[in-house]
């Protein structure tokens, strides 16, 4: 749907496509957050499970976000998890993890994702879609910090 936001619809649509790709891969992120939480166990297992399920609550947030942003451009957002394993970025974890495991691989997902968005970023700001280009810099701003309390357990070691 041509939404006349002055933005022509080839380049509306790379842009959803983005979106797309970037929904999917909050998806499969919040999904493996959510398994860890429910799933954490030994030393500061209380602390570990807390801090899981910030970290999903917030994605959730995200999640819808991000969804409702690919209907202000005009179209649908995708909503079965087939499709959101086939545009995430990020892949399962198929494994039952220790704690470190799931830091490790949790602080990847939000490296990975931090990157891409950027880089969508820079892809979104040529098309003149501003709106887009700021709503997934707060996104990176709120990965970032996830990502550095991902971190600050890392150091403990």
């Amino acid at each position: 749907m041509d939404t006349k936001l002055g933005i022509p619809q080839k380049e509306m649509k790379a842009n959803i496509k983005n979106l797309t790709t970037v929904l999917a891969s909050e998806m499969v992120l919040y999904v493996k957050t959510r398994k860890f939480h429910w799933n954490v166990a030994g030393n500061s297992f209380m602390e570990m499970h807390k801090l899981f399920e910030a970290q999903y609550n917030e994605l959730e947030l995200i999640i819808d976000e991000v969804a409702e942003r690919i209907g202000k451009l005009g179209e649908k957002a995708i909503g079965t998890m087939k499709e959101f394993n086939d545009h995430s970025l990020l892949k399962e974890c198929t494994k039952y993890e220790e704690k470190d495991a799931m830091v490790d691989e949790l602080l990847s997902d939000y490296q990975k994702l931090i990157s891409s968005i950027r880089d969508f970023i820079k892809e979104t700001e040529e098309t003149d879609d501003f709106g887009t280009a700021d709503f997934l810099t707060g996104i990176i701003q709120k990965h970032e910090e996830q990502a550095w309390i991902l971190r600050r357990y890392k150091d403990q070691k």
